[in-house]
């Protein structure tokens, strides 16, 4: 057995069928929902409960993580969009129309995260020009988690009747 059937074999590209896709996809949508705008969301609550520091504290990271996602999408926005359009064209391309499963596996996880970047880059457009604060900010950040964990279970669920479609077709085994 040569290096490469023995890396192939420990690393299955057929993604449906391989326990680190799934473990892969609850890690994706659990990161997803934990990091709000690159905020981890126990902040929101301690905030909420503690007030104070704690409040203060959320707000700055908030402002300034805000501010970065707008900045970086001003200067090269269209850029951005172009080439993620491109990748997950790319990709439906490859795994749709030539059946190539790793590439419908990533673009089941990617497509999704498209529509959570999209709404990530909403939220801090309407924090940052309404000057959100207070309890305003977090019914937002609560309200931006809520919408990230319903795009996450609905790409799960599709994810999941693929993932049972293509190994019920296929073959667990390939054949």
């Amino acid at each position: 057995m040569t290096w490469y059937d023995t890396v192939f074999e420990l690393i299955d590209m057929r993604s449906f069928s391989n326990l680190w896709f799934w473990i892969a996809l609850a890690v994706v949508w659990s990161t997803a929902s934990h990091w709000v705008l690159g905020v981890p969301f126990d902040m929101v609550g301690r905030a909420a409960r503690n007030g104070g520091q704690a409040a203060q504290d959320l707000e700055d990271i908030v402002r300034i993580n805000c501010n970065r996602l707008l900045y970086v999408a001003r200067v090269s926005g269209l850029w951005m969009v172009g080439i993620v359009f491109a990748a997950l064209t790319a990709l439906a391309l490859l795994g749709f129309l030539y059946f190539l499963e790793f590439a419908q596996a990533v673009f089941l996880l990617a497509f999704p995260l498209s529509f959570v970047g999209a709404l990530s880059l909403a939220t801090a457009n309407k924090i940052v020009s309404l000057g959100l604060s207070g309890e305003a900010l977090y019914a937002q950040m609560k309200r931006h988690r809520l919408y990230i964990q319903f795009i996450g279970i609905f790409s799960i669920f599709v994810t999941t009747l693929w993932g049972m479609y293509q190994n019920s077709t296929v073959g667990a085994l390939g054949g």
